[in-house]
């Protein structure tokens, strides 16, 4: 049996300067970029969308009927919610810096990278039972998340993928695995997704060109993070 999830990601909940974190509504351009994207929706059983008012609205500005599914919402920030991104860096920058590189790190007293991958990863396993084509609309934070589980990558590859807002990501269950595909052409014969390795915390330019997902094994070199005062160190964490 073949089951297909499309997630399509709103803007929100990047941890770049000037962001907030917490739920916020998007911007005017922001739906309109959703009501231009209706008519590229891919063909779907059934629609759901992540519980934040910032998903509600961009589903809404899609033409989406999305259930609301409590298990998509985004990772808590805990003690963050409400600040931006600059003044956590600005006044905890070894906290801020800890969260980017070690997924069992969360500082803020919220919701650990590898906790969420956990929690994302108990969802994609109970719908890979479900047939049909689920169309899912999330925060960035939640595919990042589902691609880790899809990939069999490590928590600590969560920062290195690059989610751009409204592409369709799409994850086909079949055969006991999952494969991966980005943009419009993830609905026919393409399985690559592209990883962007980046400066996760400030407006930097790419690190990389875009390269095919690498095998599991590939994961297994620790990536160089950047910290917030300028130097740079490897994350060893598994």
């Amino acid at each position: 049996m073949t089951i297909r999830l499309t997630f399509l990601s709103t803007s929100g909940g990047e941890p770049t300067p000037g962001t907030r974190f917490g739920d916020a509504p998007p911007t005017a351009r922001e739906l309109g970029e959703a009501r231009a994207a209706r008519a590229d929706l891919p063909s779907h059983t059934r629609a759901v969308r992540a519980p934040s008012l910032r998903c509600r609205r961009t589903a809404e500005a899609l033409g989406l009927s999305a259930a609301c599914e409590p298990a998509l919402r985004d990772l808590d920030p805990g003690a963050w919610r409400g600040r931006t991104v600059d003044e956590i860096a600005g006044t905890d920058p070894h906290a801020f810096t800890t969260w980017l590189t070690d997924p069992d790190a969360a500082p803020h007293g919220g919701e650990s990278v590898r906790r969420f991958c956990r929690r994302t990863a108990d969802w994609l396993d109970a719908i890979a039972d479900e047939p049909g084509h689920v169309l899912a609309v999330t925060e960035p934070a939640l595919v990042r998340a589902a691609l880790v589980h899809a990939l069999a990558a490590p928590a600590r590859a969560f920062w290195r993928l690059d989610v751009p807002t409204l592409t369709p990501v799409s994850l086909t269950w079949q055969r006991g695995h999952w494969d991966v595909g980005v943009g419009s052409a993830a609905f026919g014969a393409t399985r690559r997704f592209t990883v962007i390795h980046r400066d996760p915390h400030r407006n930097a330019p790419l690190r990389a060109a875009h390269v095919p997902v690498p095998s599991a094994q590939a994961w297994t070199d620790a990536p160089r993070y950047p910290r917030v005062d300028g130097a740079d160190y490897a994350s060893a964490r598994p």
